[in-house]
C-alpha cells in the first residue's frame, strides 16, 4: 500500500501541476489582450503570473506545503493587481477567475488527501475567496470571479478526493490479485512437491514393499535389509521436510560414487544390482546438468529399470546415454517379454507419473517402443541448460 500511496501522490501532483499551469497560461493570455492592464500594473501582473507558474511547478515537483501556500499567496497578489485596473473589463474578470478558480484552486488537488488536508484547503480557499469578496465589496470587480473561485476550489477538492478513492480501490484490487496469485503459486508448489514425494515413494518404498510381498524372489536377505534401510532414510527425510538433493548443478556419470540415495547413476545401478538386475552402461564422459533435471532423469531411469525387473522376465538391461548440443538422451533397453503400449491401462500412474510426469516437469519427454516377445526400449530425453 505504501507504493500505491506514492503513486497516488505522484498522480495528484501531476494533475495539479497541469491544472495550475493551465490557469496561469489563461491568465497570461488575458493580460496579453490590449487594454486589460497597462503601465506598471501590467508589468507587475506579468511578473507575478510568471512567478506563480514557477511556484506551481516547484510545489508539485516537491510536494511542499510551503510552496503550495506560496502559489495561493502569489495568486492573491495577482488578483489584487488585476482588480486594481478597469474593474468592469470582461477580459480582466476572466483573468481573475482563472487565477482564483484554476491556478490557486489547483493546490487543493494534492493537499486534500493529506492529514488534516481538509482544514488546510479550507484555510487557503478562504484566503482567496475573502480577497475576491473584499474586492467585490469595494466595487473593483463583479460577482462572477467569486462564483468561479468557489466552484474551482470545490471542484478541485472533489477531484482530489475522487482520485484518492479510485487509486485506493485500484490498489486493493491489485493486492487482491497478488494474494490470489501467491495462493495459486503456493498451491501449485505444494501439489508439485506432493507429486514429487509420491513419485519417490512409488519408486523406492512401494517397490520394496512389493518385493517383500512376493517373498523377495531373486533377492537375498542382505540386499533386502540394505534396501529397506535406504528407504527408511528416505522416509525420514520426507517426514522432516528436508530437501532430498540440495544443490544447483550436478554431474551425471556412471563412475561417480555417492553416499546419498538417488544422487547418481551409480546408486541406481547398485540398487538394481542388489535386486538381481544387472545394468550395462553404455556411454562415456560426464554430463553437467542442473540438479532438478538430473533428479528427473535419474528418477525416470530408475522407474524404467524397475519395470524391467518386474515385468520383462529378464535379469539384464542396457542403458545408453548420448547427448548433443541441446539434449541428453538415455535409452533403456531389455530383451524381455515386451508389451503393447496402447493396451496399458491409463489409470496406472507408475509410468505416467514417475517417468513421463518427471520429465515433463523439466521440459523433457519419454517415448516407448515395444511389442510382445520383442523386448522394450524407452527413450528418455531432457534438455541441456
Amino acid at each position: 500500500m505504501k507504493r500505491i500511496r506514492k503513486e497516488r501522490d505522484r498522480v495528484l501532483r501531476r494533475v495539479a501541476r497541469t491544472a495550475g499551469l493551465t490557469g496561469t497560461a489563461a491568465t497570461l493570455a488575458c493580460l496579453a489582450v490590449p487594454g486589460t492592464l497597462s503601465g506598471w500594473l501590467l508589468t507587475f501582473a506579468l511578473l507575478v503570473a510568471v512567478a506563480v507558474g514557477l511556484l506551481v511547478h516547484l510545489a508539485n515537483e516537491q510536494g511542499s506545503l510551503l510552496l503550495s501556500a506560496g502559489v495561493v499567496a502569489g495568486s492573491i497578489a495577482e488578483i489584487v493587481l488585476i482588480g486594481a485596473g478597469p474593474g468592469s473589463d470582461p477580459v480582466a474578470m476572466v483573468a481573475i477567475s482563472a487565477t482564483a478558480g484554476v491556478t490557486a484552486a489547483s493546490t487543493a488537488i494534492p493537499l486534500v488527501v493529506r492529514p488534516r488536508g481538509g482544514l488546510i484547503v479550507a484555510a487557503l480557499a478562504a484566503a482567496v475567496l475573502l480577497t475576491l469578496w473584499v474586492l467585490a465589496a469595494l466595487g473593483g470587480l463583479a460577482a462572477a470571479p467569486l462564483l468561479a473561485g468557489i466552484a474551482g476550489w470545490a471542484s478541485s477538492a472533489a477531484l482530489g478526493r475522487w482520485l484518492d478513492r479510485a487509486i485506493e480501490r485500484t490498489g486493493e484490487r491489485i493486492a487482491e490479485v497478488g494474494r490470489a496469485h501467491e495462493a495459486e503459486r503456493l498451491a501449485s508448489e505444494l501439489e508439485a512437491q506432493q507429486r514429487q514425494d509420491a513419485r519417490v515413494l512409488h519408486d523406492t518404498v512401494l517397490a520394496t514393499l512389493s518385493l517383500l510381498a512376493h517373498s523377495g524372489v531373486g533377492v537375498g536377505p542382505g540386499a533386502l535389509r540394505q534396501q529397506a534401510g535406504d528407504d527408511a532414510r528416505l522416509l525420514r527425510l520426507l517426514r522432516l521436510g528436508a530437501p532430498l538433493d540440495p544443490g544447483v548443478d550436478a554431474l551425471f556419470s556412471p563412475d561417480t560414487g555417492a553416499d546419498e540415495l538417488g544422487t547418481t547413476f551409480e546408486s541406481v545401478r547398485q540398487r538394481f544390482s542388489r535386486m538381481g538386475l544387472d545394468v550395462n552402461w553404455h556411454g562415456a564422459g560426464q554430463l553437467a546438468l542442473p540438479r532438478d533435471t538430473l533428479d528427473a532423469l535419474l528418477g525416470a531411469l530408475g522407474e524404467c529399470l524397475e519395470n524391467v525387473r518386474r515385468h520383462a522376465g529378464v535379469n539384464e538391461a542396457d542403458v545408453t546415454v548420448t547427448d548433443d548440443e541441446h539434449t541428453v538422451r538415455a535409452m533403456v533397453s531389455d530383451a524381455g517379454a515386451g508389451f503393447t503400449p496402447e493396451a496399458v491401462d491409463p489409470a496406472r500412474l507408475g509410468f505416467a507419473e514417475s517417468v513421463v510426469g518427471r520429465l515433463q516437469a523439466v521440459g523433457g519427454r519419454a517415448r516407448v517402443f515395444s511389442s510382445p516377445g520383442a523386448g522394450t526400449t524407452v527413450m528418455l530425453e531432457v534438455p541441456k541448460p
